[in-house]
């Protein structure tokens, strides 16, 4: 009889007609827009609209729902890309909603530096009334310059330019007296502080055959920031005007990177001509 009598006083919930569940997810370019295929390849630094519907959650016997979720995107290794947002609901759906699902709506702020690859935005449903959970991955493709990852500080994709508006490097470093030059690069392999601190700084150096350097930045460039994601990579750029005189032949221009919290140094050299 005690039994029967807790049963009597639980509170009745209206039998859900499917297992709760994420359903109707879609990633767009702007709010209420348009699906996107799920090859479309998105860029760093992007905003995703994301929407999707609850189903298969419970009613009590008052006509209300309490459901709480979550959303979040991963990277490829699954690391988040930014804050887990969270929410709850607690509605009263009457009969004539019977058809009515719950909508999520939100934005995913993509990182202003990401690798290319597979990503995947989670949605995460609890149902409070009926003690159920529910889970959907939805993936999404990222498109970025192919920078490799390095366990070491090293310096990847050294490149070379006329001047810092150039988007297309050189094929061969060939310049002539009076030139301007322009380099970009990408240093990787550097360790993460507190908040997935970065402090990384360089100096260049023309460097002749001999070994002595002719020029050397007068100031280290230094890149100092904090991120919720790690940052990947960093890049690099400085410039030199080639005097009208400058002497053709062989030359090196010398990096040297250092990462002040992994106490790491990397001295890349890499060669020029001058016709």
């Amino acid at each position: 009889m005690r039994s029967l009598l807790l049963l009597a006083l639980l509170p009745a919930l209206a039998p859900a007609a499917e297992p709760l569940g994420v359903v109707q997810a879609v990633i767009s370019q702007m709010e209420g827009g348009e699906a996107l295929p799920a090859d479309f390849q998105h860029a760093a630094g992007e905003t995703l609209f994301f929407s999707c519907r609850i189903a298969g959650f419970t009613k009590s016997a008052k006509e209300q729902i309490h459901l709480k979720y979550s959303v979040q995107a991963f990277d490829p290794k699954g690391v988040p890309l930014s804050e887990i947002y969270q929410n709850e609901m607690e509605e009263e759906v009457g009969p004539q909603d019977k058809e009515w699902m719950p909508k999520i709506e939100t934005q995913v702020d993509l990182p202003p530096i990401l690798r290319g690859g597979a990503y995947k935005v989670v949605v995460k449903v609890e149902d409070v009334l009926a003690k159920a959970v529910g889970e959907l991955a939805v993936p999404f493709q990222v498109h970025a310059r192919d920078v490799p990852a390095s366990a070491t500080l090293t310096v990847h994709n050294f490149q070379w330019f006329h001047t810092d508006e150039e988007e297309k490097p050189m094929a061969r470093p060939v310049y002539h007296p009076g030139d301007n030059m322009w380099m970009k690069f990408d240093m990787v392999g550097y360790k993460y502080g507190a908040e997935n601190k970065v402090d990384v700084s360089y100096v260049a150096s023309l460097v002749l055959a001999s070994g002595k350097a002719i020029w050397t930045q007068p100031e280290p460039a230094v890149e100092q920031s904090a991120s919720f994601y790690p940052k990947p990579y960093v890049t690099g750029e400085f410039g030199i005007s080639l005097q009208k005189n400058f002497q053709p032949g062989t030359y090196t221009m010398s990096v040297t990177v250092k990462d002040a919290v992994g106490k790491q140094t990397y001295e890349g050299k890499f060669n020029f001509t001058v016709q």
